[in-house]
């Protein structure tokens, strides 16, 4: 995988832009570089919630999510820099290049 965030849009939304600060709502899968599955909030069956753009979570996503439209889909390749880096993190090893396949319910600014 190269080294560059690699934003692939599946779907393009019609609804609100994902801005810096705000609150989403999103429903996931990752994948690790050999094709398996460490993640999924469609597994869980609840959407994932986190604020974009001020680094609560890893920077694949703060870079890969800003400007993606509600409604959308959008698949990440996350090298693992912008990852988790060196750690390692429940099943995701070190060093790992990270797969996302995100779908973006909701987007919350503080004007809403």
């Amino acid at each position: 995988m190269s080294q560059e965030l690699q934003i692939i849009d599946l779907v393009e939304g019609e609804g609100k832009a994902a801005v810096k600060g705000a609150l989403i709502t999103t429903q996931y899968t990752g994948w690790l570089a050999d094709g398996s599955e460490f993640d999924s909030s469609w597994s869980r069956g609840k959407p994932f919630q986190c604020v974009i753009g001020t680094g609560r979570v890893i920077k694949g996503w703060d870079q890969g999510i800003i400007g993606m439209r509600v409604g959308g889909k959008r698949k990440l390749l996350v090298p693992a820099q912008l990852g988790y880096g060196e750690r390692s993190m429940a099943a995701i090893p070190p060093n790992s290049d990270l797969t996302f396949e995100i779908e973006l319910l909701e987007v919350l600014t503080r004007d809403d």
